[in-house]
């Protein structure tokens, strides 16, 4: 099998995998108060997520992350993270996480060949998180963070920066990352909540977070990877690193690598397009491999342009799905 290439020239390398669309958050820009889960039956089982990996491994993808909803939901995900530590020419195995049971699981993950976790927090402030949160509670995840640096885990942390809701936290977040034992990242709030507040008005540009940051901290910019969503910087004078992942402001869809998996088995070849491609049929169906593998690289030809284009033709940008329904 050839690469994964779309019909825009760009070459498939990185595979995101929604194990679970539920979650025991209900963070604002992600999901739905009352959000409406899918039938269990309709989740891919593990071996299907290793027989589709193992295969996408074939045509060259070769980093996999793993999100939800809510991963670590998912019973002995830490199995599903050996499995596909396991596949030829995957490189690296990380997960995406509220970190809320990472304290209880993250010795398995580090013993079943974890590459590194990344959790999201919203807040270091504990009342206002548990509001963006629906309900999380902070000191459990920090907890978490805490756990995943005993277990030698290699550990990011998310936030997305609301205008009116958490901007005020900038700096503090920053400092997180200044002594190098965590690394930052700042997105850009973009039009996935669960109750479609999204607005342009509420978007922090990466360039603002980095002027307030720059207010407290010298930052040296790093070059960017090709394909890598965020901007990096270091500080001048501390250890550590921030990024800034500006979707919304300033788009990185030309050099895009990423495909995605649903829970339910579609393959989503871009996070702004509402276009999904049903594999699941085939895996249940008795389908080759050569079938399956073919349908695959159909659906990434169809990947669209992505966010730079839609902003050039919808003014203004609409609500596209929740966020936890194909795990960012």
């Amino acid at each position: 099998m050839t690469e994964l290439n779309d019909s825009f020239g760009r070459v498939a390398r990185k595979l995101r995998i929604s194990v679970t669309d539920r979650c025991n958050f209900r963070c604002q820009f992600c999901m739905p108060k009352t959000p409406v889960w899918l039938p269990r039956e309709n989740i891919l089982t593990y071996e299907e997520i290793y027989r589709v990996v193992s295969l996408f491994a074939k045509m060259g993808v070769s980093k996999v992350r793993l999100s939800g909803g809510e991963p670590l939901m998912r019973r002995n995900v830490e199995r599903l993270v050996s499995l596909l530590v396991s596949v030829p020419g995957i490189r690296s195995v990380n997960m995406t996480t509220n970190g809320f049971q990472l304290a209880e699981k993250a010795s398995a993950l580090t013993k079943a060949g974890l590459n590194g976790v990344t959790v999201s927090l919203h807040s270091l402030k504990p009342d206002r998180f548990k509001e963006i949160s629906g309900g999380g509670v902070f000191e459990k995840v920090i907890e978490g963070i805490e756990s995943a640096r005993k277990n030698n885990l290699p550990t990011k942390i998310n936030a997305v920066i609301i205008r009116g809701c958490n901007d005020d936290e900038i700096v503090d977040l920053a400092s997180l990352a200044f002594s190098g034992k965590v690394t930052m990242r700042f997105i850009e709030f973009m039009p996935f909540d669960g109750e479609r507040m999204w607005g342009m008005g509420k978007v922090v540009s990466g360039k603002e977070i980095i002027e307030r940051v720059s207010s407290r901290y010298k930052l040296i910019p790093e070059s960017r990877e090709s394909g890598s969503t965020a901007k990096l910087y270091r500080f001048a004078d501390g250890e550590g690193q921030i990024g800034v992942i500006t979707s919304i402001t300033e788009p990185f869809c030309s050099d895009c690598d990423r495909i995605r998996l649903s829970a339910d088995g579609k393959i989503v070849p871009c996070l702004f397009d509402k276009a999904g491609y049903d594999l699941k049929p085939l895996l249940r169906n008795g389908s080759s491999d050569y079938e399956v593998s073919v349908f695959m690289k159909n659906a990434i030809l169809r990947k669209a342009s992505g966010v730079e284009t839609l902003l050039k033709q919808i003014t203004p940008l609409q609500h596209i799905r929740p966020m936890h329904t194909i795990g960012g």
